[in-house]
Parts: C-alpha cells; structure tokens; sequence
C-alpha cells in the first residue's frame, strides 16, 4: 500500500482526501496544516498531496524534494513564480502540478485543445465558471487550465489573449480573444463550461461537478500513478495517457 501524506489535511479537500485514500485501499501517512512540519511528512511518506496555500508551496516543494519523494500539487491561485518553482524542485523529484484533479476535467480540458487547434482563431472562446460564495479567486484555477488549453490549441500565448472582467464601453470583442467569466453563490463546487461561436452555430463543452469527492478521487489517483516516476514536471493528462 502507498502512504500517501496530505499536506492541507484540515481543509474541506484534505478531509475527502483522507476519505479517498482509505476507499482506494492506500494508507494515510499523516497530515499537517499550517505551521506543520512538511519535512517529517515527507520521511514517513511515498508521496505528497498538496492543497494548501501558494505561500506554502515552496516549503512543501523544498520537503518532497529533500525526502526523494513526489508531489501532487491541487492548490490554486498559482501565481508565475508559483510554477517557477515548481520547475525548480521537478529538477530533483516528480512534481505533478494541475488546477483541477478531477479525471472528468481532464479529459474536458484535452477535447478543449482539440477543438481550439481544429476550428481556428474566428471561433470565439468563452469560458464561463461558477463556485461557492466562499471561493477567494477567480478567474478559477480549473477556467485558467482550460484557457491554457484553449491557447495551446491555437499556438497563443493565454496572457496575450485573455478578457477578463468586462464592464462598460468596451468596444467590439477583439479577434482571437479567449474571455473568461466568474459566478459565485451558493455551495458550488464547481461548474465550468467552455463554448465556442462560429458564425451560425456554437460548441459547448462543460464539466459540473456536484460532490468534492472527485477531486479527491482523482488526486488520489495521480499520487499513486506519480510514486516512482523520475524527477520532472507533469500534468494530469499524463494520468489518464492523454
């Protein structure tokens, strides 16, 4: 059995993480919240789940590399020097990286790319997503992963094309753009629906999420996939052979 150490274990995700673990069959190996101790986690651990903070990440990195151990990172609200790291630390362990575990997100984000990269720049992309009143950033991780995927698709940089936030006189809706929208209310866990307007016609792509759980399930899946894997970066795709 893997001893799978969660980092964030207080947290509403740490707690069906802890679920998840015990219904695959894998042994908890502990857990710790802020002020813990990731180092002792990572010694007593064959891989680490991480959904705590951006200001924790680098000392969790730092642990799992320290310990010769992987990582799964779920946390969000990553900023550029957040995947710096992340880099950084794949250098010397496997560091699995990704702004939604769920196995259904997934694979919604790869036939996201394949659409973008088959119907051209004059499709319209619009990125819609909703979560509970309680979520603190927005754009969400998960509407940025499929933005990237969207601009991977079409050869783009996201931060070259992205709208955010429109509000006002804007103007026409600029050639190539990817534009994102954010709801909050209630206890969402996360809906997320990306569409696509050619001229006459229109695409929606869409993942609802209705339990945590899936999150948990499918970080769970990708703690085992990564134990054992050389140092370097990898993406959630990769766990499911995308």
């Amino acid at each position: 059995m893997a001893r799978i150490g969660i980092i964030g274990s207080e947290g509403r995700m740490g707690q069906a993480l802890a679920r998840a673990i015990a219904a695959k069959g894998e042994t908890l190996s502990g857990g710790i919240d802020k002020g813990g101790d990731a180092l002792a986690l990572a010694r007593v651990s064959d891989v680490l789940v991480d959904f705590s903070s951006p200001h924790a990440l680098e000392a969790n990195l730092d642990a799992a590399a320290e310990a010769g151990i992987p990582i799964v990172v779920g946390t969000t609200g990553l900023e550029e020097r957040h995947h710096w790291l992340c880099d950084s630390a794949a250098n010397n362990t496997a560091v699995l990286q990704t702004g939604n575990t769920s196995l259904g997100v997934t694979l919604l984000a790869w036939l996201v790319r394949e659409a973008a990269a088959r119907l051209g720049d004059d499709w319209d992309i619009e990125i819609v997503e909703t979560h509970h009143r309680m979520k603190v950033d927005a754009p969400s991780g998960t509407a940025l992963l499929l933005g990237q995927a969207a601009a991977q698709g079409r050869g783009v940089d996201l931060t070259a094309v992205s709208e955010r936030g429109r509000d006002g006189i804007t103007g026409a809706r600029k050639p190539g753009a990817i534009g994102f929208a954010s709801l909050r209310g209630g206890t969402v866990p996360g809906d997320h629906t990306v569409s696509l307007f050619g001229d006459h016609e229109r695409i929606s792509l869409s993942h609802l999420a209705e339990d945590r759980m899936i999150f948990a399930a499918g970080a769970v899946k990708a703690a085992q996939w990564l134990i054992g894997k050389p140092a370097r970066r990898y993406a959630m795709g990769e766990v499911l052979g995308l």
